[in-house]
C-alpha cells in the first residue's frame, strides 16, 4: 500500500495533477530553455527536456553527527535516486521557510519520472517547526532518520565544533568541562540535548506514523553498510540495486568508500576524524542519563538498538 501511494505521488507530481501543495511541487524544464545541439544528440536532448524539478518524495530528516552524509552519498549509487547536493534548512529555518516551496523545488535536482528525489537536513530532526511544515507539504512523504548510540554521538557532535574551533583559531574546551558545569551533567549542552532521541520523536509521531519514518541504524551502516541501504530500499519501494560491489574498505581512513560506474570515492576527511579519549566516569554518568530516554525511545518506535 505504501509502495502504490508513492507510486501515485510520483505520477500526480509529474504530471502536475494537484495534490495539496502539488501545483508548485514539480515543475519540468521547458524545451526553449535548453541549448540547441548537434542533430545526433537530438534524442539526449529530448531526455533532458523531459527532467523536472521534484519536491522530495524522502527526507532525510536527521539526526546531526548521526550518519547522513554517509547514508545520502550510498543511496546516491541508486540510479532511481536522485539527491540535493547540499543541506536546504527550508523547513527548520524560517528565513528560508518564508521563501516559499517554490524556492524549496528549485534548489532540487533534475530528476525522470521513475526517479526519487531525496534532501538531507539534519537539523529536521530537532527542529519543533520542521514536522508540522513537512506535513503541511505533503502528509504521505517518506522520511529517513539514522541514528547511532547518543553518547557516541555527542562525542562525534563535540569533536565537530572542536576540530571547527580549532581551524577558525577559536579557543577550546576539553569534553569534560564542556559537559560538566559546576560539578553536574550540563544537560542544557546542545549536544546532549540532540541525543534526547525520544523528545523530538515525539512531536514526528503526532503528525507522521511509525511506518512512515524508516530508522537507519547508523553504528551498523559504519561496519557494514549493505544490510541498512537495502532496508531503505525496500522502504522507498525501490528496485534493489545497491550490490555488494558498491563498497570497499579503505584501511588508511578505516571507513567504507563507494564505487560505481568506474568512480570510486570517500566520504569529505572531515568524516571519521579520531574522538577524544574520554574519562570512562563521564562516559558513564552519559550512557546514565540517556538510559530511560533511550528506553523511552525504543517503545516509541517498536525496537531496540545496543546503546549500552
Amino acid at each position: 500500500m505504501a509502495c502504490l501511494h508513492l507510486f501515485f505521488f510520483l505520477l500526480a507530481h509529474t504530471n502536475g495533477i494537484p495534490l495539496g501543495y502539488t501545483n508548485v511541487m514539480s515543475r519540468a524544464v521547458p524545451e526553449t530553455t535548453m541549448p540547441q545541439l548537434l542533430s545526433d544528440n537530438d534524442a539526449a536532448q529530448k531526455k533532458v527536456s523531459h527532467a523536472s524539478r521534484q519536491i522530495p518524495q524522502a527526507i532525510i530528516i536527521g539526526v546531526r553527527k548521526g550518519g547522513t552524509r554517509a547514508l545520502l552519498e550510498m543511496l546516491d549509487i541508486h540510479p532511481e535516486i536522485v539527491v540535493a547536493a547540499t543541506e536546504v534548512h527550508f523547513f527548520d529555518w524560517d528565513d528560508n521557510y518564508q521563501k516559499g516551496l517554490s524556492w524549496y523545488r528549485d534548489l532540487m535536482p533534475l530528476s525522470y519520472r521513475h526517479q526519487i528525489t531525496i534532501e538531507k537536513t539534519p537539523g529536521y530532526f530537532t527542529s519543533p517547526r520542521a514536522p508540522e511544515r513537512i506535513h503541511d507539504m505533503n502528509s504521505s512523504v517518506k522520511l529517513l532518520l539514522i541514528l547511532r548510540d547518543p553518547t557516541e554521538r555527542v562525542i562525534s557532535d563535540y569533536t565537530q565544533v572542536y576540530y571547527n574551533r580549532l581551524e577558525s583559531h577559536k579557543p577550546v574546551q576539553a569534553f569534560e568541562d564542556v559537559v560538566f558545569k559546576n560539578g553536574a551533567l550540563n544537560t542544557k549542552y546542545k549536544a546532549i540535548q540532540r541525543s534526547l532521541y525520544d523528545v523530538h520523536m515525539a512531536k514526528w509521531l503526532q503528525y507522521f506514523s511509525n511506518d512512515q519514518i524508516h530508522i537507519v541504524n547508523g553504528d551498523t551502516l559504519i561496519q557494514n553498510p549493505l544490510p541498512e541501504l537495502q532496508k531503505v530500499e525496500h522502504f522507498l519501494c525501490l528496485s534493489p540495486k545497491i550490490m555488494p560491489s558498491n563498497f570497499y574498505f579503505n584501511q588508511t581512513k578505516g571507513f567504507y568508500c563507494m564505487r560505481n560506474e568506474g568512480k570510486e570515492r570517500c566520504l569529505h576527511e572531515s568524516k571519521g576524524r579520531p574522538h577524544p579519549t574520554v574519562n570512562r566516569t563521564v562516559l558513564d554518568q552519559l550512557r546514565m542519563y540517556f538510559s530511560e530516554h533511550n528506553k523511552n525511545f525504543f517503545s516509541m518506535v517498536n525496537q531496540s538498538f545496543n546503546w549500552n
